[in-house]
């Protein structure tokens, strides 16, 4: 025994301290990358065409709505075509839309920092190239927002937690570059859970706008809240272990968490390289095929990030594809995808390895302390929102071997495997926030889109005239590499429905209803990250 501690002060000791003063001493991972790289692909088909955009459906006569609500609840598409047609300018699509984040946020606690002065300069820079005759295409002069964990220069990136609240980081992060490329503006920087952990941050918790006495969950809080309430047009979060899939399924609105690898992530705040990935929160699954269409592609700064081999989903014939339901389904979504012509078939998901959920905890946990390692070991985290979380957590994940982190890894590679094996069908349908699938999804890479599917009526109402609801979701899961086989479904189911135009009841309850002050509504305690 004594041979073994003489060791460890000679020969580990020093390594420990040396890599800790090397990459150790900055937090937030945004620096020095591990070189050891996920990579979710299963066919060993080769990346061709990647460059070729979708084929947008071309809209024609639609015409600029009289009210201000209305246009604010119009879809990327169709704001795309009244700027395009000059029915409206990137100016005053911003003017409205700051306008109504500024109106809400006070309920809703979903925005962090207004970009005014940088939302009107790029406004005017795409109405002027409109006047030359430049349009970028139907991202052109629309606003839209960010999780408060990506980059921007000379405007704060606070990552929702009060340590880092004065924070600047005068980096572009990648999905930035790519929006400004396309010629979208950005309004606002939305909530991030603190450190990317659920709906608390340093300035309050994040609203329903479905349900303003409850809380919005997931870390994705300020994109899901905002989307739902036509503060913005479309928003971009991220997602390690359910913070697109909850947030988007309580709010009500569409969202899609791609493959891994699909859109970069430099210039983010890190939890775990293997497991971290951006999407977009929108009206619905067209729109989110139109932010997809963006964002894809290599990041030379994110080693993870690939050019991957997405067909286009406005393309895809619906009627030659195979879909499972898997027992959790919404089955209008079932039925409605069968009268359009597609297989739909019962469908189980098999795998014998049994503890997917602490997989997805070692590896988050382990990875999430090695990007925050100085912020704890110097009892930063004391001053964190909910000492029940990161803190308990990192804490816990300090106590991991090292080799049985790797033996996690190697348990999610025989997961991995299984999952190709098992995954018969070209897409299935399922509930969007089982905390097993969840955990499952993400350890594999998979695609999924959350799709509204209907409301009910909420637990416990004030008033059976209250026009709050709770939101019914489900999703649709896809191989890696195959998001447009879940857009491509998504957009037929809702060809023929309308429960992702149905706007929340912010302004007017109903009859009989009142939000009492304080809000008595508490979401129960959830395990929920990133």
């Amino acid at each position: 025994m004594l041979e073994i501690e003489m060791a460890v002060k000679e020969f580990n000791n020093p390594i420990i301290q040396a890599n800790r003063k090397l990459v150790g001493s900055v937090n937030g991972g945004l620096q020095n990358p591990p070189y050891l790289i996920f990579n979710p692909h299963w066919n060993g088909k080769d990346a061709q065409d990647v460059g070729k955009k979708f084929s947008y459906p071309s809209l024609c006569g639609v015409q600029r709505p009289k009210s201000e609500e209305d246009i604010a609840f119009m879809s990327v598409l169709e704001l795309g075509h009244l700027i395009k047609t000059k029915q409206i300018t990137a100016k005053e699509l911003t003017r409205i839309f700051l306008k109504r984040l500024k109106k809400y946020n006070p309920v809703l606690e979903s925005v962090i920092t207004y970009t005014e002065e940088l939302a009107y300069k790029q406004a005017k820079e795409a109405d002027e190239l409109l006047a030359k005759g430049v349009y970028l295409g139907p991202l052109h002069g629309i606003p839209y927002g960010l999780k408060d964990i990506i980059a921007v220069p000379h405007y704060k990136t606070t990552w929702g937690s009060a340590t880092f609240k004065d924070q600047v980081l005068n980096i572009e992060a990648w999905v930035y570059k790519r929006l400004k490329a396309a010629g979208a503006v950005l309004v606002a920087k939305l909530v991030s859970g603190s450190l990317a952990y659920d709906d608390i941050w340093f300035g309050g918790r994040t609203r329903n706008p479905w349900n303003i006495e409850e809380f919005s969950t997931g870390s994705s809080a300020g994109p899901a809240a905002s989307t739902s309430a036509g503060m913005v047009p479309f928003a971009i979060g991220s997602e390690t272990a359910g913070s697109i899939t909850y947030p988007a399924a309580r709010c009500g609105v569409t969202a899609l968490r791609p493959t891994f690898g699909t859109i970069g992530r430099s210039g983010v705040m890190s939890i775990s390289e293997s497991l971290d990935k951006l999407g977009p929160f929108c009206r619905s699954a067209e729109d989110c095929s139109v932010v997809l269409d963006a964002l894809r592609g290599k990041d030379p700064d994110d080693l993870s990030s690939r050019d991957m081999c997405l067909d286009d989903p406005f393309s895809v014939d619906i009627t030659k594809l195979t879909v499972g339901y898997v027992d959790d389904a919404e089955m209008e979504v079932v039925h409605v995808l069968q009268s359009k012509g597609v297989n739909m078939v019962p469908f189980k998901l098999n795998y014998t390895v049994g503890s997917v959920q602490g997989i997805l905890n070692f590896t988050m946990d382990v990875d999430m302390l090695a990007h925050f390692d100085e912020w704890q070991r110097t009892g930063k985290d004391d001053d964190y929102e909910a000492q029940d979380q990161w803190p308990l957590e990192l804490r816990r994940a300090r106590m991991v071997p090292a080799v049985d982190y790797v033996q996690a890894q190697r348990a999610r590679g025989k997961l991995i495997r299984e999952v190709k094996e098992s995954f018969k069908v070209d897409a299935f349908v399922g509930n969007a926030t089982d905390w097993e699938k969840v955990c499952m999804g993400n350890l594999v890479g998979l695609p999924i889109i959350v799709v509204p599917t209907g409301f009910k009526m909420i637990a416990n109402p004030p008033s059976n005239e209250t026009r709050r609801r709770t939101t019914i979701t489900t999703g649709i899961y896809a191989p890696p590499e195959h998001d447009h086989v879940a857009l491509a479904l998504a957009m037929a189911y809702q060809s023929v429905t309308n429960h992702h135009k149905q706007r929340p009841p912010i302004d007017d309850l109903g009859p009989n209803d009142t939000i009492r002050d304080p809000p008595t509504a508490v979401s129960p305690p959830r395990q929920l990250r990133g």
